[in-house]
């Protein structure tokens, strides 16, 4: 009788333990995905209308990092398929975190901590996500696959130009699905192998980005220690994804990795989510010399709605920093790249994007320009790395 008697203590303790820590995810979560202003969103009448129009692709955020259902619109953080739906998106870029450094900052981190950890521990993932990054990556990479199983088709997960090709062709019959790609933020998840690369991608990831927020076994970090450039490692990754058609993403990377992946890259490169030092000079941010250089490659930027990316607080200073990226790399190389739920405050959530365009339109971009930015850049980019089969 006693032993059941403590069993019992230890299980109501338990059972205490995970709920006392599920609360202080969804604290953490609240807490780092704020929206500055929100709905009621009121645009314009010539902003709505051309909205409504617009082909919208978003080339990364972060919403699979935290345990909400995607499914159903939620109060909370910046993402979902209703308020994707609500906004109009077309094509969502979802980025799988797997690690970043307690204290973290765009100057120099080191990758000793590890604060995924705990929200592993907290949102109750699965024991083998609790040591292995590779093994957190492939664990998003499931909730995304159950997702779109779960969407009653209004999510479309895109791993092949057919399969985009196909959704495009739907969505114009029905606008009402959202095309979802899969993307990693930092190759610290590859483990130090070459040939995780494919176990990535057969589990449908088609981009890749080589760092985060620490430099790793593949590449330095604009925001690590040494910040230095590919390693061997690095240059044979960079060859095996261009081999399978999965586009290489610079956000992040380090001055020397972004001038050393530009000079092996034979396709598009993105950087998906970033501001420009000509609007906002920090650390996190691309110089001018950095966005000609994608002029060269073909490639393109998502520029991104949080502070540190634009200096302010809203859609106008979005649209400032898109007109600086435009007039330094030209109209054909600059999108958006939110970088929602990514424990980032923004001033709009993704029912609000019309925020952006009315701000295009008030910053004096065309319509047809408007349209390359929200979307037809990204989509040329995506149909031509995609793989053909």
């Amino acid at each position: 009788m006693k032993k059941w008697i403590i069993l019992g203590i230890v299980a109501v303790l338990v059972v205490g333990a995970f709920i006392v820590l599920d609360v202080v995810a969804k604290r953490a979560a609240n807490r780092m995905n704020q929206v500055h202003g929100g709905a009621p969103y009121t645009p314009t009448k010539r902003g709505a209308a051309l909205h409504s129009e617009l082909f919208i692709a978003d080339l990364h955020a972060d919403p699979l990092l935290w345990n909400r259902d995607l499914n159903e619109r939620s109060s909370q953080g910046h993402v979902d398929v209703p308020r994707l739906l609500e906004g109009n998106v077309a094509l969502q870029i979802f980025s799988v975190v797997t690690k970043t450094p307690k204290n973290m900052n765009t100057e120099s981190n080191d990758d000793t901590t590890d604060d995924i950890q705990l929200l592993s521990f907290a949102q109750r993932w699965p024991p083998s996500t609790w040591f292995s990054l590779k093994a957190r990556a492939l664990y998003q990479a499931k909730k995304l696959a159950n997702t779109v199983e779960d969407s009653e088709g209004r999510l479309v997960f895109i791993r092949t130009r057919p399969e985009l090709e196909r959704f495009l062709a739907e969505r114009e019959k029905d606008p009402g699905k959202v095309g979802a790609l899969l993307s990693l933020e930092g190759m610290q998840a590859l483990e130090g192998k070459v040939e995780a690369v494919d176990a990535l991608y057969d589990a449908g990831f088609r981009m890749l980005g080589f760092a985060h927020f620490f430099d790793n076994e593949v590449s330095g970090s604009a925001h690590g220690v040494k910040k230095e450039g590919l390693t061997e490692l690095g240059r044979a990754v960079v060859k095996r994804m261009e081999e399978r058609g999965m586009t290489l993403d610079l956000a992040h990377a380090s001055r020397k990795t972004f001038e050393e992946v530009l000079a092996l890259a034979t396709r598009p490169v993105v950087v998906s989510h970033t501001g420009v030092k000509g609007t906002c000079d920090n650390n996190r941010n691309l110089s001018d010399s950095q966005l000609r250089a994608i002029i060269r490659n073909g490639g393109m930027v998502g520029i991104g709605y949080w502070s540190t990316a634009t200096c302010g607080k809203d859609a106008k200073a979005v649209a400032r920093a898109i007109r600086h990226a435009v007039s330094v790399a030209g109209i054909d190389h600059v999108g958006l790249g939110s970088d929602y739920d990514g424990a980032v405050a923004v001033p709009f959530d993704t029912a609000g994007l019309v925020e952006v365009t009315d701000a295009l339109l008030a910053e004096g971009f065309g319509e047809g320009e408007i349209r390359k930015i929200m979307g037809e850049n990204a989509l040329r980019v995506l149909r031509g790395n995609l793989p053909a089969q």
